[in-house]
């Protein structure tokens, strides 16, 4: 097995994404956010679990004074998606008058996202705004905004960089897909 794969189950885990690319695309992110958002106070909103590795790298790309918090969401148990979103761990501090950017790892059917954006506005932030390492438009079955979008990707379950297969594989430094 070569370094750009890993194995899980029988399954391999084939390069999707490499670290460079990764890391190149999140640069540019952090820079049209720090141009959009310059003279304004900012609130990254993490969620997680997915989307750790993924904020901490795009809040050192943006040159701006911010503020982080994390919001919980889930919506899978194991590898499949129950098609319930419900929040497991809530924000910290009030949202009320900031400018928020929400930090996904990946926006899948939208749903989780819609369910999101719905909560937080009730919370009257200035702004909310979403930013996506991953989008698979293919399984889209709510369209939400993405602000800030890393990659567009196939449908295929992707593992690394935060992204887990139940809770697995989250510390690969590349996006990986899962070929059966």
């Amino acid at each position: 097995m070569s370094k750009n794969q890993s194995k899980l189950e029988g399954k391999a885990v084939e390069v999707l994404l490499s670290e460079e690319q990764i890391r190149a695309r999140i640069a540019e992110m952090g820079t049209a956010i720090t141009h959009d958002y310059a003279g304004k106070p900012l609130k990254l909103v993490g969620v997680l679990k997915g989307s750790f590795m993924f904020m901490a790298d795009l809040a050192r790309a943006i040159d701006l004074p911010l503020k982080v918090d994390f919001i919980g969401t889930s919506s899978y148990q194991g590898t499949k998606s129950s098609g319930v979103v419900r929040i497991t761990s809530d924000l910290s501090r009030p949202i009320e008058g900031e400018h928020v950017l929400l930090v996904e790892d990946i926006v899948d059917t939208g749903l989780t996202m819609k369910y999101l954006l719905e909560n937080l506005e009730t919370r009257r932030p200035d702004s909310v705004k979403v930013c996506a390492l991953l989008h698979k438009p293919s399984r889209t079955q709510v369209k939400v905004p993405i602000d800030y979008k890393g990659f567009e990707i196939p449908d295929a379950f992707v593992v690394g960089y935060g992204l887990d297969w139940d809770g697995r594989l989250r510390n690969l430094p590349y996006i990986g897909a899962v070929r059966r």
